[in-house]
Order: structure tokens, then sequence, then C-alpha cells
């Protein structure tokens, strides 16, 4: 039997298990990235380790999420990461040099490759045939010392594409269209595959737009053929030695396989507050809306900036919209102010900021109250874009635009098209990438650590009986960003947990913070699919401060389960989902012989001592994540495996 893409780089990579579905396998890991909101919390758990220097092929820090500088927080975190990477052997993406995917992409991402990234769209790579997956701060910074990356051996998921996209439907629209059909669970488990003819109309700027929301799917990655088409764009950007070609065998086998014919889409919408709750433009098509945001590690790329320009030359924008435009990389940025596409999106009216993740993670330019936002962004999760009673719904550059122009929804399939095609060569200008101090000059480099970086929190070996408080209940597909908000005003924090505490689960309750204090700490309840969105650590890592000891759902999310161990708090799903109903907020628990069946056993009792009600408890732990547990979390477990 022949192998998928995913499964040949597996194959490849792999260090120990058994490359059969949900059994645990361990990779080798070529590359990892990180960006700032994730990366201090990573360098200081890789300083933690004792290791001195970097063992991967290459290891990037970018500075992308915390550029706003209103207080000394963020740029106290920057100036860390530039002193710590120096020192340990890591590559340092200053400030406007561009968003780490969209960066990674141009300068980094290598076919057949692995990759980890400390951001749940990491996959984003997948469009040039990488494996990539997002991960923890902690799993990138223990592959950044040499270990060995875990995951769940996914099962394979393939979508041919046939036909090609109609004028101005974009890549956006076909993984709108695949998040319509599989949802945001529907690749929880999985590697998405994309094959068929279909694929060859697709360029790489395309393909890395619809791996990029492969996250939204909750797949542990999405991947595309290294084909001529990716040949080009390396050569493109003067990387044409880093060009193989991958494709899946003839006989490779599939656990699910879909079709989605290009040339029948139309442009598409998630509506609040879910990226697959999608509806046609159509349907949605003469609402007014008040904001525009152009831009993100999904839609930033030179192909998305020449189509935006080129539908704005020479128009203004609706007076009742504000639009914002930002460029993934220095590099586009560059480009379009040299071709004359920068002028033509100021002279419309656009408020042109920097290369950086800006409003995507609540960094900046929030809607209005009860506003309408159209983003070409990732995610809609309720405030994440700063703005409660926002509505904000995801679409394409091309929706995009021909919205801010006219001030309602508006498909832009019924305006003039524009044709724009990409540049044979991009300017390819690294001065921003500062390189690592040799071996021989590290020990001159002196860590820069502001006032705000604080300990990092430590896990403690599971209680022998756990007895305690349900100390909330959250419903289905709860996100790290209810568990841990981003934003202007919490963002600077990340690396100082005991404040980042004030604003855990606030989204859910305001109060959840001050009584988890009072209260010691205690177990969460959630729904399926908890703990979707993000990769940030700190969704596990900030409920470990407050006392969390467990938290039991339906279902968990990969990366989040992943991080719940790391930091020593014990996740474990209802046997019979409904029992979910025998439990409330406040009520008093208990799990008898907690502490033995993390150590060995596949079922507990959680009874609730309240009603009396029992409900049987899945504890699906490898051996190694049961040491993990064991030892109160990956940092201990380190310690004591030395």
């Amino acid at each position: 039997m022949g192998y998928t893409i995913a499964q040949k780089i597996i194959k490849n990579h792999l260090v120990c298990g058994e490359m059969q579905v949900g059994e645990e396998i361990g990779l080798k890991i070529d590359q990892t990235l990180t960006q700032d909101a994730t990366g201090t919390m990573a360098y200081l758990q890789f300083e933690a380790m004792g290791i001195e220097r970097v063992k991967t092929e290459l290891s990037v820090a970018y500075i992308d999420h915390n550029t706003l500088q209103a207080g000394f927080e963020n740029a106290d975190d920057h100036r860390y990461i530039q002193t710590v990477t120096k020192k340990h052997g890591i590559r340092f993406s200053r400030p406007g040099n561009g968003i780490c995917h969209q960066v990674h992409l141009e300068r980094f991402a290598v076919p057949g490759k692995t990759l980890i990234g400390s951001d749940s769209h990491t996959p984003t790579a997948g469009g040039i045939g990488m494996l990539a997956m997002g991960a923890g701060g902690l799993d990138v910074a223990v592959a950044m010392g040499g270990g060995t990356y875990y995951i769940t051996m996914p099962r394979m998921i393939k979508i041919t594409l046939n036909g090609h996209l109609p004028p101005m439907v974009g890549a956006k629209d076909v993984i709108l269209a695949v998040l319509k059909m599989l949802s945001v669970k529907g690749g929880v488990g999985a590697i998405v595959e994309y094959a068929g003819e279909g694929v060859k109309t697709l360029s790489v700027p395309q393909r890395a737009t619809i791996t990029n929301m492969g996250a939204e799917l909750g797949a542990t990655t999405s991947i595309f053929p290294s084909d001529e088409v990716t040949k080009a764009f390396l050569k493109a950007e003067n990387r044409e030695g880093d060009w193989i070609e991958l494709f899946s065998d003839a006989d490779a086998k599939y656990d699910e396989e879909y079709e989605l014919d290009l040339s029948t889409l139309v442009p598409l919408a998630a509506c609040p507050h879910s990226p697959d709750n999608v509806k046609p433009i159509a349907e949605l098509a003469g609402k007014k809306i008040s904001q525009v945001c152009i831009g993100s590690c999904t839609n930033s790329s030179m192909l998305d900036m020449l189509t935006v320009a080129a539908m704005l030359k020479g128009k203004t924008v609706h007076p009742d919209v504000s639009l914002s435009i930002s460029p993934g990389s220095k590099q586009v940025y560059t480009m379009l102010a040299q071709s004359g596409a920068l002028a033509d999106m100021i002279a419309a009216g656009a408020r042109i900021l920097e290369c950086a993740c800006g409003p995507c993670i609540g960094m900046g330019f929030s809607p209005k109250s009860a506003g309408v936002s159209l983003r070409t962004f990732n995610r809609n999760f309720l405030a994440r874009s700063g703005t409660a009673d926002a509505e904000v719904y995801l679409v394409s550059p091309e929706t995009a635009a021909a919205s801010a122009l006219t001030g309602v929804f508006t498909d832009p399939t019924t305006l003039d098209g524009v044709s724009v095609e990409l540049p044979e060569a991009f300017l390819v200008n690294d001065n921003l990438v500062e390189m690592p101090a040799t071996v021989e000059e590290a020990g001159q480099v002196c860590v820069e650590r502001g006032p705000n970086i604080k300990p990092i929190p430590v896990g403690k070996a599971p209680e022998k009986d756990l007895r305690c408080s349900l100390i909330l209940k959250v419903g289905d597909n709860i996100t790290t960003d209810h568990i841990m908000p981003a934003g202007s005003k919490i963002l600077p924090y990340r690396s100082n947990v005991p404040k980042l505490s004030e604003y855990c689960f606030t989204v859910c309750d305001p109060t959840f913070p001050e009584r988890a204090k009072a209260q010691g700490g205690g177990v969460v309840l959630g729904g399926s699919n908890y703990g979707q969105g993000s990769s940030r650590e700190h969704a596990a890592l900030v409920p470990l401060y407050l006392g969390v000891k467990a938290v039991v759902a339906k279902s968990f999310a990969r990366i989040h389960v992943a991080n719940l161990i790391n930091f020593g708090i014990v996740p474990m799903t209802l046997q019979n989902p409904d029992d979910y109903e025998l439990f409330a907020q406040g009520d008093e628990i208990q799990i008898e012989g907690f502490a033995d069946a993390v150590a060995g056993k596949t079922e507990a009792t959680l009874v609730n001592l309240t009603t009396g009600a029992k409900a049987v408890l899945c504890l699906a732990f490898s051996p190694r994540q049961r040491e993990i547990l064991l030892a109160g979390g990956t940092l201990n477990y380190t310690k004591k495996s030395k």
C-alpha cells in the first residue's frame, strides 16, 4: 500500500511509535517558530531545561503579535526574546519584518520537512508541502532542545479539487466551503490533504490561505503537494534549491474522501461567531457594514494585496466604512510601495497598518459598538475583536474590498473583475532577520529580563483522592479565547501569569478568577471540542496557577489537551456525553483513587456529592503522558528524566 504526502513525511521523521491511527508517535522536528505572544514563555521554558544551544536545523523567533507598545511590557519582552535567541542559536525576525507565517512561507519553509510553531496557524506552511503543526510553547521548547514531538497518529482526509476558481472568487472561499462541509470539528484527529487537477490552478499563496484556515477544522495540519507551482514560487524567492517534488502515491489509502468543484464556488462569509457558520454573500447582500480589515496570516500575501489594490484603484472607500490594510511582510509592503499599488490603497482611503497581526489578535482597530466588521482573518470568536457586541464576518479579500467601496455586503462577482499575477521574482532582503551569536560568542551575550517577566508556575502530582468544587461549567466549542482572552489590554501580560490570571475565563464568567482564588481551584466541566482555536498554552498555564486540577469535557481539541498534560492538569472525557447534564457549577465532586487512575486506569468514577449522581470518565493517555501527569507536568518530568 502506498503512502499519502503526510505519511511519507511522518515515515521519514518517525522516532518512535507505529504509524497506526490513534497510536502515539514521536517525530523529529526540523524547524520551529515562535511569536512574541507565546515566545517569551517558550524561551523561559527552554532556559529552564538548561540546554545551551538549539538543536533543530532552523529555529526562528518572530515579533508580530504584541507590537502595540502602550507601555514598557511588550518592548521588554521583545528585548528578552532578542537577547535569549541570540544566545541560544535562534534567528530573530525583528518587529516590522512581518507576520510569522507569511515570512516563514516566503523565506524558510521547505517541502518535505517538519515544522512546529507556538501558534495554531503554523499549518500555513503546508501550502508549500511542509508538515507544519501548531503546538504549545513548551512542546516547541522541547523540540528546540532536540527532543521528540509527540502526536497521535492522525487519520487521513483527502479533498479532491476539480475545475478552477471563477473570477473574483478566492482561496478564502475554498476553505470556507470546506468548513461549511466539515465543521470546526470535522478535522479533529486528521490531516487534510488536497489533490486533483484543481490544485494546479492554485498559487502557493492561495494554497497557504487554505492550509492556514485548516486550523479552524480542528485538523492536525493540512498539506498540498509540492509540484511545479511550488518550484516556481521558491524560484521567485531565490530558494529553488529547497524544492523537492512531493505527491501522494497512486495507491495511497485515505480514511475519508471528499470532492470540491472550484468552478461552482461563490463568494462566502463565516457569520458570527464561528468560522463554520458559513453563508453565501448573496444571502447577506445589502446589509450595512461599518468596518473592513484586510490582512492577517490568512490573507496578506502579495497576491491578496495586489488584488485589493486593483479593486480600490481610482475609487474611494464608502464614508460609513473604516478600512484597514495590513501587508503580511516587509517583502510584500516594499513591493507594494515600489509598484504603486500602495499609493492606490492610500488614495482610496485605506488606513495602512504595520506588517503585523494587529486587529486579528485584538491588537487595535476594534469595531464600534454593535459594529459590523468584515475581516479577511481566520477567526471570528465572540469578543476576539475587542468589541463584545460586534458582528464579525470572515470573508475573502475580494469581498472585503468590494464591500468597503459600497458600504454594504457586496458580492464581488457582481462588479467588474480584476486580474493580477504574481511577479516572477520577489524582492529578497532578509536584513531584519538577525543571526544568532556563534557558539564562541554566546557566552558574552547578556539576556535582558524586564520586571514584567515572572516565574513560570509549576504543576504538582495528582492528589490521591480528588475532592473539590466544580468551579466552572461551560458549553460546546469553548475556545482558548474564552479561556485566556487576547487583545491589547491583556497580551502584554503573557509573561506575567499572576496578572494574566485576572482575565481567565472572564468572557464566560467575570467572577471566575476571584472565585477560583477563594476556593483554591477545582475542576472545570466543558462540552464538546473544548479548547479549540489558538495554541496558546496560557489557556492551561493560567488555570494551573488558579488551582484547576482537572478538566472534564465531552471532547477536547488536540493542541489544548497536549497543553493541559504539559502543565499537569488532567484532561478526562465523559464516557456518556449526556452525563454532562448531571453536574452543575458549584456542585461538590469527588474522584476516589484519582492518582491511581492517572497512573494506570482507563476509567474513573466522578461522583456528584451534592446530588449523588455518578459519571464514568475516560482517561485515554499514553504511558509517557501518564508519567508526565504523575510528575506534575513536562518541566518536572524533564528534570526527573535527566
